[in-house]
């Protein structure tokens, strides 16, 4: 890091930096387990040896079970750095959900689940921003894009990838029969220009006037934009804004956190990683949850649980299920690190 020709990279500066901080988290925490260990070998002799009077051996005792839980925690903590870390973990998130099998019952549940990610999305202090988005007359989304922004937000939305599956009662449902539809949902890291290099003339941009349900909604002016990768064939629309410098904007970050994903699927299927387990694998084809509502119950398939709060979890409570999602993953994680 001190090396002149490092110093002027700033992008290399900064990765080093992170590594090395990386390095001196684990070195203090491995320090700090050696102090506990030798506390804890110092008083089991005094305890062995000593014969002082009965209170000063209750004190002691009482010590020890102090240092003992200390040393299972910072093996815990030692353990974390076992597990291959993330790099996408602090990054920002673009979630994308798209109405599937139900219809308009699904594209109902769609307003659902964007609602949850809101509501969950607020608990950390995150910012979500809607990208764009296709409403339909009775208040649901046939498909809805957005960002949320905030330290760590990777890391708490990642396991919301894929199908998720809703049991219940449409309200257009008059003999009171349960439907099952479904809705998909992607979550993609964001991707910075450094990382995802886009050649202008692999793209073709066009320009359109952005259609509404009437009223003010209803733009006068070609602000909506289509983006086209030619190469891949992905195609990015946005006309949430009014602006078609806000919208070209946004459909690049878009764009490029889609890039970002084909890469790392890419990437992952070429070298057959065990990533494509069940936890954390990210398959949007996989159906990794299911709501049902005359129960109360939701039931992740991919940890196993099962939780009998469908109405506190649709308000954004997801606590409880990313818990046992990501301790599922670290044994997955630590198991293959053995």
């Amino acid at each position: 890091m001190v090396d002149p020709e490092v110093i002027k990279d700033i992008a290399l500066y900064r990765k080093l930096a992170k590594e090395r901080a990386g390095l001196c988290g684990r070195i203090e925490k491995f320090q700090e387990l050696e102090k506990v260990e030798k506390e804890i070998a110092r008083l089991e002799i005094i305890v062995k040896e000593a014969r002082e009077e009965k209170e000063f051996l209750e004190l002691v005792d009482s010590e020890l079970g102090v240092l003992r839980k200390k040393y299972e925690d910072v093996c815990t903590e030692l353990e974390e750095f076992l597990i291959e870390q993330d790099p996408r973990a602090s990054k920002d998130v673009i979630i994308e959900i798209r109405a599937g099998t139900g219809g308009e019952e699904a594209a109902l549940f769609a307003a659902d689940l964007y609602r949850m990610y809101t509501h969950y999305a607020d608990k950390f202090g995150f910012k979500v921003e809607i990208i764009n988005s296709n409403p339909t007359p009775i208040g649901g989304f046939k498909e809805i894009i957005f960002s949320v922004e905030g330290k760590g937000a990777f890391r708490q939305f990642k396991f919301e990838s894929g199908v998720h599956r809703v049991q219940r009662v449409p309200s257009t449902e008059t003999s009171g029969r349960v439907h099952t539809s479904a809705v998909s949902v992607a979550v993609l890291p964001e991707a910075e220009e450094m990382e995802i290099e886009i050649n202008p003339q692999e793209l073709k941009i066009d320009v359109y006037r952005s259609t509404g349900a009437g009223g003010q909604s209803v733009n006068t002016t070609d602000s909506a934009v289509r983006i086209t990768h030619l190469p891949s064939g992905i195609v990015v629309t946005c006309q949430d804004e009014r602006s078609q410098i806000k919208n070209k904007a946004k459909a690049f970050k878009v764009l490029r956190a889609r890039l970002l994903d084909k890469a790392q699927r890419d990437r992952e299927s070429k070298i057959k990683q065990e990533r494509r387990m069940q936890i954390g694998s990210g398959d949007r084809s996989e159906k990794i949850r299911t709501y049902n509502f005359p129960d109360r119950r939701v039931t992740d398939h991919r940890a196993g649980v099962t939780l009998y709060k469908i109405e506190e979890i649709l308000e954004g409570d997801l606590g409880e299920l990313i818990a046992h999602l990501a301790e599922a993953e670290k044994k997955l994680k630590l198991n293959k690190a053995e």
